[in-house]
């Protein structure tokens, strides 16, 4: 990376001081940043500021005879490996979706023969106006590439889409579009990963869950997210920070993961990691039970719907299903019988009887298809995600 460099044009707004921390992560990672300051992200970002972080001059005026006369702004827009424009305001689209050279930022996105890569900032009502919409799929249909943007508070005080990506997850799109095609084999590839245990209530106090921890569902959504693809982490609930890059549904019952991993097809991956609860209370008590000299009360238990099998048998069925089989004993036979029974491609099994393994860092699995058993050594969670992940791609190409 110590060879590529990129052209980093920072628009006008709020989210322009996020391009100061991203000039950092990447000028770590020895990546050349050469800025471009527009006249409104000047009101945000100082050039001085910019500067110091890029370590390079920032440009700024179209009509700089000093620049000019340094650097023509032909040159200036083929003299690195990728555009980068973020934030890429609602102005900024526009202007390159419609091929408008009215300023530095505009004639470079215009001249430029290299790849450009926009993360979008604006009011929720400004990225959801079908101008901006129109706009958005020009730009994707001439080959711009999109990072974000996030659903979250802004500083107007709404709230929706619309927010900036945040650092990390820029640079790491930007890491992925500086190492080219082969590095993303599941760019335009669509995931759901479920992850984590669920929650069934028995009163507003009481519930019944499990130990798992979401750590092996995280680390495969962060591994399919790595490769390319648009990852939906369907999450029960867990104490672990999102996936860069990973669109995240939080849910509690088997029901709700259910109708979230519904509400996200069609995809073109399906994996079932998460520890989901078999039964449930038939009813939930509205307030909480006590204790009674008749002692404890009888709790009816009914059936939760089936994710994996659900998945594996619709009319929208992902190209490839995988399911996940935590036992204590028999492993290996178990997990060929659940994978007959729940029609889905692979199941990954792993003996949960191992100490540290259910809430730990390492995992030790078998995969298992209907061509045989792969087993793999233990080794850390993510190390299997990855593996995992290259797997999934193989099969796909």
């Amino acid at each position: 990376m110590s060879q590529k460099r990129i052209l980093l044009i920072v628009g006008g707004g709020i989210a322009a001081y996020k391009a100061l921390e991203l000039t950092r992560l990447l000028r770590k990672a020895g990546v050349g940043v050469r800025p471009i300051l527009t006249a409104a992200g000047a009101q945000f970002v100082t050039p001085l500021s910019l500067s110091a972080l890029a370590e390079d001059k920032v440009y700024s005026e179209l009509f700089s005879l000093t620049d000019e006369a340094e650097m023509g702004h032909i040159e200036l827009s083929r003299s690195a490996d990728l555009v980068v424009v973020a934030p890429a305001t609602a102005d900024l689209m526009a202007k390159a979706a419609n091929g408008h050279a009215s300023d530095l930022a505009s004639t470079t996105i215009l001249a430029t023969d290299k790849p450009v890569l926009m993360a979008p900032a604006m009011n929720v009502r400004m990225w959801e106006h079908p101008a901006t919409r129109r706009n958005l799929a020009t730009l994707k249909g001439d080959g711009v590439l999109f990072v974000g943007p996030d659903e979250g508070a802004m500083a107007c005080g709404e709230f929706g889409f619309g927010r900036m990506a945040e650092p990390p997850a820029i640079f790491a799109a930007i890491m992925a579009a500086l190492e080219g095609p082969a590095a993303r084999p599941l760019a335009g590839k669509r995931a759901i990963v479920t992850a984590g245990p669920t929650a069934e209530p028995i009163d507003p106090v009481r519930l019944l869950t499990n130990r798992s921890s979401g750590k092996q569902g995280f680390a495969i959504a962060k591994a399919l997210a790595d490769l390319g693809a648009e990852v939906t982490l369907v999450a029960g609930p867990v104490a672990l920070a999102t996936p860069v890059g990973v669109r995240r549904v939080d849910v509690e019952t088997a029901r709700e993961m259910l109708a979230a991993c519904e509400a996200a097809l069609p995809a073109d991956i399906a994996v079932c990691v998460a520890a989901v609860s078999d039964w449930r209370p038939e009813t939930e008590a509205g307030s909480k039970m006590k204790k009674g000299a008749d002692g404890p009360p009888a709790i009816t238990l009914v059936e939760n719907p089936d994710i994996l099998a659900t998945l594996s048998r619709s009319d929208r069925r992902p190209k490839l299903v995988v399911g996940f089989a935590a036992e204590t004993n028999d492993v290996e036979d178990y997990a060929k019988a659940k994978l007959a029974r729940k029609g889905c491609d692979w199941i990954v099994a792993n003996d949960v009887s191992v100490a540290g393994t259910m809430g730990g860092d390492d995992n030790a699995v078998a995969i298992v298809t209907a061509a045989g058993i792969e087993r793999w050594e233990r080794t850390p969670k993510s190390e299997v995600a990855r593996k995992l992940a290259e797997r999934m791609a193989r099969a796909l190409s």
